[in-house]
This record gives structure tokens, sequence and C-alpha cells, in this order.
């Protein structure tokens, strides 16, 4: 099949497009993000987004017969917003319709809920609605945390653990997570989108840790040993604006402390990935944290890589 994947330059849309190239699919990339080097080089043409412009962006997804959609925000900031995101998303998927294609794949959230009051979460679910609503078949992949060569969060906590001398975790931090490896979303995504049949998928790794026992994992896999102390949330989100002033970054957010705290990044379903976070730590222990990965720096720069860890 001809199919179109958003962001092939970045981190899961690259492991995504990857793994269709390999199932002998053809492969196009909608993209804020032209001017990235292209790791599949003549193999992924590149459009962008033009959302903007909805007849252009439809004219993109010409002769495309399926869609996995990756395209998101992880916070609001002044230059991106959950609200716009999901005008733009509600755009592509309607461009997609008014293109022939015939499925979409969407890659959503653990728990996405319209009624929240955190703008991630209830912006997750008003696109998945318009997405049941759209009248394609559709497939959509709900994962908690991602973890790769590329990641930000597990890499950026160990980079803590190597160069804070105290790690903070938000209360009690005895929220749960379920990590899941980038390549075996990559994998679910190339699979279901071969599919006819409309699924949501809780898109889960094989291993489930509270906050706490994740960083005290990774620092005992990486070989360092650092003092872990619970702090409260809006101490704990002062910290690590400092930080963020600091690294040029915005580290977390209060509704992300909020997310993590409600338990939204953990459900209760089998496992779909069956890479172990524990293992890839071991494999990756020497690279791991050793630079700081920047959310923020990805967003302005649309002209570099994407570093791996």
């Amino acid at each position: 099949m001809r199919i179109a994947v958003t962001g092939a330059f970045g981190y899961s849309g690259r492991y995504i497009a990857a793994r269709l190239l390999e199932a002998g699919h053809e492969v196009i990339t909608l993209t804020n993000s032209v001017g990235r080097p292209n790791p599949f080089g003549p193999k992924v043409q590149a459009f962008p987004f033009h959302f903007a412009e909805p007849a252009k962006l439809r004219d993109s997804l010409q002769g495309t017969e399926a869609l996995i959609n990756t395209y998101w925000v992880r916070f609001n900031h002044r230059l991106f917003t959950h609200e716009q995101a999901v005008a733009n998303t509600r755009t592509l998927f309607s461009a997609a319709r008014e293109a022939g294609l015939r499925r979409i794949v969407h890659v959503s959230i653990t728990n996405p809920d319209s009624r929240s009051d955190l703008p991630y979460f209830r912006g997750k679910a008003e696109v998945e609605s318009a997405l049941k609503d759209l009248g394609l078949s559709y497939c959509i992949l709900r994962p908690a945390v991602l973890f790769g060569k590329e990641d930000v969060l597990i890499n950026n906590i160990a980079w803590s653990l190597r160069h804070l001398p105290v790690f903070a975790v938000f209360g009690a931090g005895d929220y749960r997570l379920q990590p899941i490896y980038v390549d075996d979303l990559a994998q679910a995504a190339a699979r279901h989108v071969e599919g006819r049949s409309d699924e949501v998928i809780e898109a889960i790794g094989p291993e489930t840790f509270t906050y706490r026992e994740l960083v005290c994992r990774i620092g005992e896999v990486i070989g360092v040993r650092r003092p872990i102390v619970s702090a409260p949330p809006e101490l704990g989100y002062w910290g690590s604006r400092v930080l963020g002033w600091f690294v040029g970054d915005v580290v977390i957010t209060r509704n992300e402390i909020l997310g993590l705290m409600q338990g939204r990044l953990a459900v209760d379903a089998p496992a779909l990935g069956t890479t172990r976070l524990t293992e890839w730590i071991a494999q990756h222990r020497e690279s791991l944290g050793r630079h700081y990965t920047s959310e923020m720096a990805r967003r302005i720069d649309r002209r570099s890589a994407y570093r791996s860890n």
C-alpha cells in the first residue's frame, strides 16, 4: 500500500516508517520539519502539513490508502497549544477522508478523558471522538510512555541522576507507568494499518512501575545512586522550572504532574509490547543520560536530526 505517516523524520514516526518500508509498503510523510535530514532518502517523500490550506493537505494525500498519525504537542506554549493540535488533527482527518483514504491508525494516550481538566487528555479524547465519527476504518493505539534511543523522559531521568545530588519525586511517587518500546509501538501500527475493523488498543509495555520504582531502577542499572525524596507537587514543579531555566527546556508542566499523580499513564490491560524497559536500559547503560534531551530544542530547531541517547 501507499501509506502516509506523520513525523517520519522525528521519533515514533521514524520507527513506524521504517517498519512499513520493511513490510514492502510505499511511504510518504507529512511533517512540520521538511528541512530535517531524511533518514530514508528517496524512499520517503516529505510534504508540509498545510493545516492552513486543507486543499493542499488533501492533495498531498491523493493516491494514499492509509494514514498513521502521530501528530500532537506535549504541552501548551506560545508557539503551539493543545487546542490548536486538536483543530489541526481534525483538519488532517478531514483531508484524509476527502482524499479517499480507507483507514487511519492514530496514536493516542492511555486514559483520554473528554471531561478531564487536563488539556492533554481532554484533547486526545476529542481527537479520538472525531476519528470515530469520520466514517473511515480506524485503529486507535493508546501508549503510555515511549522509550527508545531518541527518548526524552527516561533519558532525562538518567541525566538528572547523573548530574544532580538528589532526585525528587512528586508526592509519594506511587503512581504507575507502563512504558512501551517505540519499535514495539511501530510494529503494532504497521500491523494494524492493514486491518479493516475498528479497534481501540491499549499499547502498554510488559512492565509496570511506580514512578519511584522507575527512578530507582534506572539509577541501579546505570550505576548511579542518589537519595530519592518526596516533594510536594508545587515545590517539585518549581524545582523543575529552575532546572528548565538552566537547560533551556520545559522539564515538566503542572498538568503533566497532575496527569502522573492521577495515574493516567497506566491501565489494566494485557501488554502489547514485549521489550522490557529494564533490559533495554541495561543494554544502553553507558550512553543513557549522558546528554540532556530538550523537547523545546526539537520544537524550535526544525532542521537538525533527532540525537540518539
